[in-house]
């Protein structure tokens, strides 16, 4: 059991790491990130090979990419099915929970990432506020969207700018409510494999 356990511990952390990426393409997508951007370039050709025969049915609807979407709950949701198997907890669960823990894995990971950007983005704002290093400028094409906002409602103090405080705080309360919500509907044996 115990090393069944293990196994199913890696095996979640690949596919959490292929589910990072695939979410990853998604929000630059959403965020109209720099397409020539060689980090860009590198995520969408890592993720090509299973993206574009689903584009080829489901087209980007300007922003939103539904079928990058689509691939990231289905690979979220596979981790799950073979942690799953790996820990002879699978007859325990369904389809339907385990595709709720498909999508509940797939919010998670794009709450963190969101969250993790941001918190570079407030490094970078301090130590190199005019970086032009193609991460740099990623970091901020992917947040902007979500500042702009947040900025139009929260005045800035004086140089200080205090919409990054409000955004975590809604990162925390969605992370909170939202998957907390989600992995109860997914039941216990698929929460314990929904986030790495």
């Amino acid at each position: 059991m115990g090393m069944g356990a293990g196994l199913a511990s890696f095996v979640q952390l690949l596919f959490s790491l292929a589910t990072f990426v695939i979410v990853l393409r998604f929000l630059l997508h959403l965020s109209k990130a720099d397409y020539f951007n060689p980090i860009t370039q590198g995520v969408v050709k890592a993720t090509n090979p299973i993206i574009l025969p689903l584009q080829g049915l489901l087209k980007p609807m300007g922003r939103l990419d539904l079928a990058s979407l689509l691939i990231a709950i289905v690979v979220k949701s596979i981790g799950i099915t073979v942690a799953l198997y790996l820990t002879n907890f699978l007859g325990a669960a369904n389809l339907v929970s385990i595709l709720i823990g498909g999508v509940t894995g797939v919010l998670k990971t794009v709450l963190d990432l969101y969250f993790f950007v941001l918190v570079i983005s407030i490094v970078l704002s301090w130590v190199a506020p005019q970086a032009n290093h193609p991460g740099a400028v990623l970091v901020y094409q992917l947040t902007e969207p979500l500042m702009a906002p947040v900025r139009k409602i929260i005045p800035n103090l004086g140089g200080l700018d205090l919409s990054p405080i409000f955004v975590f705080l809604g990162i925390n309360l969605a992370s909170s409510l939202l998957v907390g919500i989600l992995a109860q509907l997914a039941g216990q044996p698929v929460a314990q494999f929904i986030g790495l």
